[in-house]
């Protein structure tokens, strides 16, 4: 996917935030977008936007938890566009909310978003993909919330669910490289978004069944709001996706200053695995190998 002038693009959360910054260094690169997003008034100003860039672009409201929806999007692309070469897993939300007092319904809006969405997006695209021939690329926004462990944010479904969603890449790069189709977990620092506001768009079902946050919860959100005003343009985070599918990376980074958390974090687990006997070291790649030849 070095040369992306002509390819199309799918982007889930595209209306605004990462998703956005994305569509604009896409179609800027010469590729026509199909804009995604839950949010119809969003859509409408993203559409404004790039139609006065002369951008091809497409918007289509979709919600990602509902797979007809997203199916019904990508044969709206198809008869826009043609044939789907990227695609952005990228809609995304959070609350805080701790784990022993969060209720199923928090489990089920934010699991369902951030890795039943991306689930629903590679299950609804791959096989375009691969049916075409003419390769392409998965980009799904994971989090260095993915990498560094828990944090003082009441953040543990949302990090439940980005370590999921590199999981899930790491796999799908490997099976999917051997037919020309990589597949990239952007994991973004902090960049200027609204995902603090997300509730605005929350599908009605999920509503009654959240649990009202404590004022604590409330004041977190409103500090990692407030934070987030202060990050990355998601333009510039865009640029980055954009290389990082012409050099066909795994990971795409936007905040090289984390590198310590990460390390901080990789240091516990090295520290609690010890060190290896070489015999059974050996042994257990031997039993790879062997599994992997059949």
């Amino acid at each position: 996917m070095d040369e992306v002038a002509g390819k199309v693009a799918f982007i889930t959360g595209g209306a605004s935030g990462i998703g956005l910054g994305m569509a604009k260094a896409f179609a800027a690169a010469g590729m026509r977008v199909a804009i995604a997003d839950v949010d119809e008034a969003a859509l409408e100003r993203a559409k404004a936007e790039l139609d006065r860039a002369d951008a091809k672009v497409i918007v289509v409201r979709v919600d990602v938890t509902d797979r007809a929806d997203l199916e019904e999007a990508a044969r709206r692309t198809e008869a826009a566009f043609g044939k789907v070469h990227v695609v952005c897993n990228n809609a995304g939300v959070t609350r805080a909310v701790t784990l022993d007092q969060a209720t199923y319904g928090d489990w089920d809006w934010i699991l369902g978003v951030n890795l039943g969405g991306v689930v629903n997006g590679v299950q609804t695209f791959v096989r375009r993909i691969k049916g075409h021939g003419e390769g392409g690329h998965i980009v799904n926004t994971a989090s260095m919330a993915a990498l560094i462990g828990p944090s003082e944010g009441k953040q543990g479904i949302y990090q439940v669910s980005k370590f999921a969603v590199l999981a899930l890449t790491e796999s799908l790069r490997f099976e999917l490289a051997p037919q020309g189709i990589g597949a990239s977990a952007l994991c973004p620092g902090q960049v200027n978004t609204n995902i603090w506001n997300c509730d605005r768009s929350r599908p009605e079902r999920f509503g009654p069944q959240l649990r009202p946050q404590t004022p604590e919860e409330v004041a977190v959100s409103e500090r990692f709001a407030k934070a987030l005003t202060q990050g990355m343009d998601p333009l510039d985070v865009g640029e980055k996706v954009l290389d990082g599918i012409r050099r066909n990376e795994l990971y795409i980074f936007t905040h090289p200053e984390w590198k310590t958390f990460v390390e901080r974090r990789n240091r516990k687990i090295e520290a609690a695995l010890g060190t290896p006997d070489p015999a059974e070291e050996e042994a257990l790649l031997q039993m790879f190998r062997w599994i992997a030849r059949g």
